[in-house]
């Protein structure tokens, strides 16, 4: 193995267990991808460090368990947003429906 990947390696080994972060959010703060953070994990650092190998394997199971709770707030939030949106609007504006429509030649409004 390279050594800048060994490095890469650690250092991302090093971030997760400290942190406690998603393999996302260290594929975002090392700049590459979701998969090279998990073949990193998964694949390389067993070889290079098993002991830490061990420590961020609990950090990323104890993610996995709370993936769907981490989603189910995300879209919490959105929808909160959206509805702070749509109160705002319905507060600034007025929704007078002036609808013309064209049937059988006659406007009718």
């Amino acid at each position: 193995m390279q050594e800048y990947i060994e490095k890469r390696v650690l250092e991302i080994c090093d971030y997760i267990i400290q942190t406690g972060a998603t393999v996302r959010q260290a594929a975002t703060q090392f700049g590459v991808s979701k998969s090279t953070v998990h073949k990193d994990l998964t694949e390389r650092l067993p070889e290079l460090n098993r002991e830490q190998y061990e420590r961020v394997k609990v950090v990323l199971e104890n993610n996995k368990a709370e993936r769907h709770l981490r989603g189910g707030e995300a879209t919490r939030q959105k929808y909160a947003y959206q509805a702070k949106l749509w109160a705002k609007n319905e507060k600034n504006h007025n929704f007078e429906r002036n609808m013309t429509c064209i049937h059988n030649k006659n406007i009718l409004k």
